[in-house]
């Protein structure tokens, strides 16, 4: 496993790859790394040779009060992980290298990026947007990979990637959770062990939506008042927002029929956590949905 500091270096192992006709794979990750990562890493692989992972916290993402100098940091630890994986590159450039300076442009995904975590979170999707369009341009991948944990991210990147007509086919993959159904995220790490265990509230809301989807209700009013009703009732959880919205448009529905997101974010203590849940029709039947947690 080779590790690349630089932006030329890493454009030069990638464009040797593809003249030898090999298909790139690229997993971009902020690092501390866990087993949702490493499942990303897992699905590359059995695509791709050779893989890249990123390993990049990008300060252009964070707010002004956000968690970026506290954000989980363990290098060493995620290089040994993808060793074990097999993994060909990890591409851990500085922020100097990523944002030389003088460095102007952004790129905004207009719409989309205004919503939920946009608009609790100003400015955090132009930096997701810019640092990836920058990592899919250096290393040109065939696939690119990303958890469907961030599923308005992952929109995003797939309409920046349709809009720019990008090569990498954008591969969202599915969440990975605790036994508990918490999803896996590096923020986790910062939760005292009473707000782990209260964490696990994300994951009884969106079941508590499950098996109401399941008893027949299409009503996203309802669906969303089953959600709150789990979250208010949790005292260390103060609910940002929780939606039934279109899978593609991020607008709200009243009923479901097309695909559609439940939508969480949540603050457990100091630290705030996302979380969704896929609602698509099933067969033929007006009334008859699959859920995926």
């Amino acid at each position: 496993m080779e590790i690349i500091r630089t932006i030329e270096w890493m454009k030069q192992a990638a464009r040797q790859a593809q003249a030898d006709g090999r298909v790139v794979g690229l997993v971009p990750t902020m690092g501390a790394l866990h087993e949702g990562h490493l499942s990303l890493v897992r699905a590359a692989r059995k695509q791709c040779s050779p893989t890249v992972v990123s390993i990049f916290v990008n300060p252009a993402q964070f707010g002004p009060h956000e968690d970026f100098a506290t954000y989980p940091r363990s290098l060493d630890a995620d290089k040994e992980r993808l060793r074990q994986l097999d993994v060909d590159f990890v591409f851990a450039p500085s922020a100097e290298e990523v944002y030389p300076h003088g460095f102007k442009t952004g790129v905004n995904v207009e719409g989309l990026s205004e919503r939920f975590e946009g608009k609790s979170r100003p400015g955090h999707f132009r930096g997701v947007t810019t640092v990836v369009l920058k990592l899919l341009e250096i290393v040109r991948p065939r696939f690119a990979y990303f958890g469907r944990k961030d599923a308005q991210q992952a929109r995003i990147i797939r309409q920046m990637a349709a809009d720019l007509n990008l090569d990498a086919g954008i591969v969202v993959c599915p969440i990975v959770r605790e036994a508990d159904g918490l999803a896996l995220s590096s923020r986790n790490a910062c939760l005292k062990p009473t707000e782990r265990r209260a964490a696990t509230v994300l994951y009884r809301a969106l079941d508590a939506a499950r098996r109401e989807i399941a008893a027949g209700e299409t009503a996203a009013k309802r669906l969303q008042t089953a959600v709150r009703g789990v979250l208010d009732a949790e005292p260390l959880a103060a609910t940002d927002y929780a939606e039934i919205v279109d899978a593609e448009t991020f607008e709200p529905v009243s009923r479901l029929g097309p695909p559609a997101l439940a939508l969480l974010a949540v603050r457990i203590g100091g630290t705030r956590l996302i979380d969704n849940m896929l609602i698509e029709p099933k067969g033929e039947s007006e009334n008859s949905f699959c859920v995926q947690l």
